[in-house]
């Protein structure tokens, strides 16, 4: 008994594994994540830079 080696489409495409529900992100929200993310980012460089002149 082998497995099945079809490269069908996944019925789980949708789906992560051991994600808990809260923390799943829409595909259609994933660039609005990664600005939020740079734009946080960006701020901590710039409150480092400024402890650093201190």
């Amino acid at each position: 008994m082998g497995r099945d080696d079809s490269q069908g489409k996944s019925n789980n495409t949708n789906s992560l594994p051991q994600t808990p529900k809260n923390l799943k992100i829409s595909p259609n929200k994933v660039h609005e994540e990664f600005a939020q993310e740079l734009d946080e980012l960006e701020e901590l460089v710039k409150k480092a830079k400024q402890f650093k002149k201190k």
